[in-house]
């Protein structure tokens, strides 16, 4: 059967834009005040996963137990600190071929959305300006499921007014990838092919792609 593709849902963090370094920074400050050593590495298991999942996963490499009042403030107080970063953030934070291909796909008449498990996903899109740019935004505000539950790229579709069946994902995490499949999507991986190998496609970043090109290969 071939699929038609009216409608790209985009990842946020490490597809679209460098958040991830951001994180890194704001979890390991968190990590230091337990004296737990948080390594790039560790950050890897982060990507796609909630942010009580990822706070659930850095507490577990100090084996240190907290009340529920205390995992509440320790979300709370790495979060701070995120926004403190990327409220410093401006175009410059978008990755390479990230506006292009927005673009692109414009010109092409396909419909574009956001499918971000990110809170702070309205204050990315308007430091960096990319928030013109989507035709749809699904962040972390609304919905209640983490991914691979495929809630985030249902609702995307939704708003999109598009069939599961005609939309696409760009994601550079195999949770992200996972949820994608769930929702009865094809999916682009954005990154290491040996981390996203249940991916449709996996392509080292947006840079230099070509949508004909991409479309060929997915419409299948």
């Amino acid at each position: 059967m071939v699929r038609h593709i009216d409608g790209v849902i985009f990842d946020l963090d490490g597809v679209l834009v460098d958040t991830a370094r951001f994180h890194f920074q704001a979890w390991q400050r968190l990590a230091e005040s337990w004296n737990i050593t948080f390594t790039q590495k560790d950050n890897e298991r982060l990507k796609g996963v909630s942010r009580r999942a990822s706070l659930e996963i850095l507490l577990s490499l100090g084996d240190v137990k907290l009340s529920e009042n205390e995992i509440l403030e320790a979300m709370d107080r790495k979060n701070r600190w995120y926004v403190e970063l990327i409220g410093q953030m401006n175009s410059e934070g978008l990755l390479p071929g990230a506006l292009d291909l927005l673009l692109e796909l414009k010109r092409a008449g396909i419909k574009t959305a956001l499918g971000s498990a990110s809170k702070n996903a309205p204050l990315i899109l308007e430091r960096t300006g990319l928030a013109e740019h989507l035709d749809a935004v699904v962040d972390g505000n609304r919905t209640s499921r983490a991914k691979p539950d495929p809630e985030v790229f249902l609702l995307a579709a939704k708003d999109l007014n598009l069939s599961p069946l005609n939309c696409i994902v760009f994601e550079d995490a195999a949770a992200g990838i996972e949820a994608a499949i769930n929702a009865g999507m094809r999916t682009v991986g954005v990154g290491n092919p040996a981390q996203l190998k249940a991916a449709n496609l996996v392509i080292p970043s947006l840079e230099e792609i070509e949508w004909k090109t991409l479309r060929l290969q997915l419409e299948t």
